[in-house]
């Protein structure tokens, strides 16, 4: 397995490849990264994974310092899976060698609800790194995790506006066996707090399970949810039905087809925020 830390490196790697897929992440890696590498293989080659801490996306409060920054430990793993997948490894300079000036700025009706009205400028850094790592890379293919579905939603509606000539792939979340979607920042949780985690997962299995037994009454639907999670503990910062192509509010009838909606939370357990979602 090579891997490579400059863009003179990495295009000297792939000089010739016509069908790169590629895995963008931010290391300290877990069995989710690994499922994402596992359905890139399965695609073709060669597979790049990029891994890089992208402060753009972090807001000034939140825990860009502490995110662990092992790289040593997430090769191996990734050797684990394939001999041949390529690591791309840039630091803050090689990705940033001057103050990034121009960036990509998504669609408001999509970038600023859910995750961005609470993380406000938090996709701006997500679309500006994926689009300049998309220019280095140059992949047929890219894979993410559904796990962090509003991101999902935000490059594949980047690559079609900027006709970018990349499939996108939506991998399903990788879950432990007590169904807690799979993060990096599950390490930061205590003892009895992973205990109490997968309450989250519950109650989105709940609303679904409600919509595809004819519940529509959603605002009711959500406010029970809430209100279940939060007297468990959890500060809540929504939870609530969508339409998976928008994220917007369904209509009637539309709530009335649940195979085109989605049921997304975030909630803080103790100091860590963590995000989930069922497609119903």
């Amino acid at each position: 397995m090579e891997i490579v830390h400059t863009a003179a490196d990495l295009r000297r790697a792939l000089e010739g490849a016509r069908a790169t897929v590629f895995v963008p992440t931010m290391g300290n890696l877990h069995e989710g990264h690994l499922s994402l590498v596992r359905e890139g293989l399965r695609r073709g080659g060669p597979v790049v994974v990029s891994i890089f801490v992208n402060r753009l996306q972090f807001l000034p409060h939140e825990d860009f310092d502490r995110y662990p920054r092992t790289l040593a430990d997430d090769a191996a793993k990734l050797a684990s899976v394939s001999p041949d997948v390529l690591v791309f490894a840039p630091d803050e300079r090689e990705m940033y060698p001057e103050p990034q000036s121009f960036k990509v700025v998504p669609d408001p009706a999509l970038a600023d609800i859910l995750e961005g009205a609470f993380r406000p400028g938090f996709f701006t850094g997500v679309a500006t790194v994926v689009a300049k790592l998309f220019g280095l890379v140059q992949p047929r293919v890219a894979v993410f995790g559904k796990k962090d579905y509003q991101q999902l939603m935000v490059i594949r509606r980047m690559v079609q506006q900027l006709a970018m000539p990349i499939e996108i792939v939506g991998a399903d979340t990788a879950r432990a066996g007590d169904g807690l979607a799979l993060s990096s920042r599950n390490g930061f949780l205590r003892p009895e707090e992973r205990s109490e985690a997968p309450a989250l997962a519950a109650a989105l299995d709940r609303i679904a399970r409600q919509i595809r037994a004819g519940g529509r009454d959603i605002p009711a639907i959500e406010a029970e949810a809430v209100a279940g999670i939060a007297a468990r503990g959890w500060a809540v910062d929504y939870v609530t039905v969508r339409r998976r192509f928008d994220l917007l509010p369904p209509s009637q009838d539309e709530i009335g087809t649940p195979e085109c909606l989605v049921a997304l939370a975030a909630a803080r357990l103790g100091a860590t925020r963590l995000i989930d979602n069922v497609e119903i």
